[in-house]
């Protein structure tokens, strides 16, 4: 398991499974500071596979979601998959507004998103 200042990373084979350390995603230099540890899984960890675990986090700004949309071009770029789990109703709502619940594999929990992740593998 790697720590970072924003996310717990637990590697799995070629999978970085990501839970957030952050209860609150607003902060701007804090949301710049996670987007490059997640970035940092693909272009220097060389993680294909990326599920990202929301569990203890309660909001998250649009700067956020933008972070999310680049990490997902950046999986997709190296052949890998990009999932997302346990997002609380409220959190989830804002996907769906966005439409960006089309655009993200997001699971209700962690292990169907892993059993998803054996399944393709």
């Amino acid at each position: 398991m790697t720590e970072r200042q924003h996310i717990v990373v637990t590697i799995i084979g070629e999978l970085a499974n990501v839970r957030f350390v952050d209860k609150r995603i607003t902060d701007s230099a804090n949301i710049e500071d996670l987007g490059e540890e997640l970035f940092s899984l693909v272009t220097q960890d060389r993680m294909k596979h990326i599920l990202l675990n929301f569990l203890g986090v309660e909001f998250m700004s649009s700067a956020a979601l933008n972070k999310l949309i680049t990490l997902d071009k950046k999986v997709k770029e190296v052949g890998g998959i990009l999932r997302l789990c346990c997002l609380k109703d409220e959190i989830m709502e804002v996907f769906v507004l966005t439409r960006l619940n089309r655009v993200f594999d997001i699971r209700k929990t962690e292990a169907e998103a892993l059993r998803a992740f054996g399944a393709e593998s």
